[in-house]
């Protein structure tokens, strides 16, 4: 049965056909299975862009049952990734017969663990209100029958209340094989299963922080596998930056601190001062934040390691920091053998001490620090005493290990509320991505938006994918009779105070003519709030009463239920609306982006991106800006056809879209809409579909 060509398995008797009503063969989807069994057989890399509808999660299942050895199949999200082991998978696996496992792996912080669950139970003054005490009983009875412990099964508790941080465990405070619970847990259970299973579902995030730890020395995280499939493969770049970078916040500071004092009281009573270890620790994260105050007047309330106002203040206030993590690190250090918790608080001292190294080298010119970057105050490495056991300064070398890319990186700080955040990140990850590919693994990169004007150059570059086979395969959808293009004609500059004005006076005679629901999309959170608020105020002199719902409001998916369920619902949302939303048939027939989504040059990774594009003699925006906005447009006007009956008007505010040069580049990247920048023609457009034309 599983020795047909792939071509059978999609044919319209063939074996999807007869298990799924409805099923039928698409040429696109075909050509895709094809050419993905090909990469397979010859453990090739492949990029693959798949237009909407063409059913790639099918075209990619298929080849990898059939011929995929182990299989890794990482997706963007944790529900992208529910969806795929829930739904998806069994269905072809059922439909083919195949005599394949699968398991569905997360990280870490989406399993419950019992010792820190235990541990809460015991310490009642730990919970912070009646509604935490409710959750915890709830919590206790779903860990008491849950086979997996997933958190994301016990939908009650909301996906960021605070009391999940506490019962799950990090990599810096599970105490692994020393743990009393080691037998019941449930991070083990689920990586045994992922060992075992022909296929693992995974996601980025976990598939990256695995390749970090690889460095470290750590491959119990994720199986080896013969093929790894990357579905919506175009958020690989970002997600690199992110873990192949490193932060530390003054939040993990005050936590490490409470923890040590909590441990070392506990456990080495004697060994030291705990309670003022701590404080000092303490004390100088604080001073670390109050240095950082006139971030708070900056674009984004952030700025560079070269642009820090106060410069000699800050790397003042950091070496205090980083003298009284190294002083906790070493005391932790000398009685970490005396109980768990002190080696996993040891462990957690290193490795923030690691992260805090990045920042003192390179130093500053004219600073203290030494060529090591560690001052000249680190006696640790002499001083510890020769027990076997880890030396604090093993420990941060261990850590340190986990972080290391090559060539330059950009540090920046960022200043919340009621924290101060240190980052540092690789100016390019694809060096470091393209080397993770093993000698005779096949790697198969699947999306919607991987090509700008049909070329793949600007994605493989980022990930080092040089000696990738490329292909695209086009969307079965109808686009021109299905969904207009609509660019207004006389709108302000973007840059323009009245522009947001004049974006929600244009837009309400399509909100009115259009008979589902709307998605706007804004290039930023502060017009998502501007948006809004000019759309309760337009709906109210016009007396509309349409639900407005706002992005932060509630969460991502509590606002889609809803969005779903009312009438002619307008959700006005950022980033996070622009991709992964599936809102078919009538639910949505409008979407409206107010700017060209180009990313913002205050985001201190972007902006050293292109200043170093333009130090070595390129062209910043054509050859990075633009092709990133090029790929989110496409995004964005994804969402508003997503079946062979779906249809709408997608409307841009931005007039550059048309106007400039460079818009032909952003225009042609998207699905083959019919196009008009007059309002009456959209309109008409409407009547015409609300006709039945």
């Amino acid at each position: 049965m599983l020795d047909l060509d792939i071509s059978e398995f999609f044919a319209e008797d063939g074996p999807l056909a007869s298990a799924m009503p409805g099923y039928k063969p698409r040429p696109a989807q075909i050509e895709l299975a094809q050419a993905i069994g090909q990469a397979i057989q010859d453990r090739a890399t492949l990029v693959a862009e798949a237009g909407t509808g063409i059913g790639k999660t099918w075209a990619y299942l298929v080849p990898a049952f059939i011929q995929g050895g182990k299989v890794l199949i990482s997706t963007g999200t944790r529900t992208l990734q529910d969806q795929l082991y829930s739904r998806d998978l069994p269905r072809v696996r059922a439909a083919l017969a195949a005599p394949v496992t699968a398991a569905l792996l997360k990280g870490r912080g989406n399993y419950i663990c019992h010792y820190h669950l235990d541990r809460m139970q015991g310490d009642e003054r730990a919970l912070k209100s009646r509604s935490e005490i409710a959750q915890l009983r709830q919590i206790q009875v779903f860990a008491g029958i849950s086979k997996t412990g997933d958190r994301g099964d016990l939908a009650q508790i909301p996906e960021d209340a605070e009391i999940w941080q506490r019962v799950t465990s990090t990599r810096e405070n599970c105490l692994g094989q020393e743990c009393p619970r080691i037998r019941d847990c449930f991070v083990v259970k689920a990586r045994r299963q992922a060992q075992e299973a022909d296929v693992v579902v995974v996601n980025h995030a976990l598939f990256m922080a695995d390749l970090v730890l690889r460095e470290e020395g750590v491959t119990d995280l994720l199986p080896e596998a013969d093929t790894v499939i990357f579905d919506e493969a175009h958020q690989l770049p970002d997600t690199a930056t992110r873990f192949l970078g490193s932060s530390v916040s003054t939040h993990q500071l005050l936590d490490f601190g409470r923890a040590l004092e909590a441990a070392g009281l506990a456990y080495a009573r004697e060994a030291a001062r705990w309670s003022d270890v701590s404080r000092h620790l303490e004390t100088a994260a604080r001073e670390l934040r109050l240095v950082c105050a006139p971030l708070d007047k900056l674009p984004g309330r952030k700025a560079t390691f070269e642009a820090m106002p106060d410069a000699e203040e800050f790397d003042q206030a950091l070496a205090v920091l980083r003298e009284a993590v190294d002083t906790a690190t070493n005391a932790l250090g000398a009685v970490a053998e005396k109980h768990p918790d002190l080696m996993a608080a040891a462990r957690n001292g290193a490795e923030i001490s690691a992260r805090l190294k990045r920042w003192a080298t390179p130093a500053r010119a004219g600073s203290q620090a030494d060529e090591d970057g560690w001052g000249r105050d680190d006696q640790s490495a002499e001083t510890a005493p020769d027990d076997g056991l880890p030396t604090p300064a093993a420990l941060r070398e261990g850590a340190a290990a986990a972080m290391q890319w090559t060539g330059p990186a950009v540090r920046w700080v960022e200043h919340g509320l009621h924290h101060v955040r240190l980052h540092s990140a690789p100016l390019s990850v694809a060096q470091a991505f393209s080397k993770f590919r093993k000698p005779g693994q096949a790697w198969i990169m699947t999306s919607a938006t991987l090509s700008v004007n049909g070329e793949f150059e600007h994605f493989t570059g980022q990930l080092g994918l040089d000696k990738a086979r490329t292909g695209k395969w086009e969307s079965p959808f109808d686009y021109p009779e299905q969904a207009l293009l609509f660019v207004p004609r006389g709108m302000p500059e973007p840059q323009s105070p009245q522009f947001l004005d004049r974006f929600v006076q244009t837009l309400l005679p399509l909100l009115e003519a259009s008979p589902g629901g709307t998605l706007v999309l804004c290039t930023t959170l502060r017009a998502v709030d501007k948006v809004a608020s000019l759309l309760a105020d337009a709906f109210d002199d016009a007396g509309h009463e349409w639900p407005l719902l706002k992005q932060g409001d509630a969460t991502r998916r509590d606002l889609l239920e809803r969005f779903c369920k009312l009438p002619h619902p307008v959700l006005v949302g950022s980033a996070s609306f622009w991709e992964g939303i599936d809102l078919p048939g009538d639910v949505l027939t409008l979407v409206a982006i107010d700017k060209l989504p180009f990313a913002p040059p205050d985001d201190p990774v972007i902006e050293a991106r292109l200043r170093a594009c333009r130090a070595q003699g390129g062209n910043p925006f054509s050859e990075y800006q633009l092709p990133e906005a090029a790929i989110s447009l496409k995004q964005g006007a994804g969402r508003l056809i997503r079946t062979e009956s779906d249809w709408g008007v997608l409307m841009v505010g931005d007039g550059r879209l048309v106007e400039k040069p460079y818009g032909k580049r952003l225009w042609r990247g998207l699905p083959p809409f019919a196009r008009t920048r007059e309002l009456d023609e959209a309109l008409a457009f409407y009547r015409r579909k609300g006709e039945g034309g």
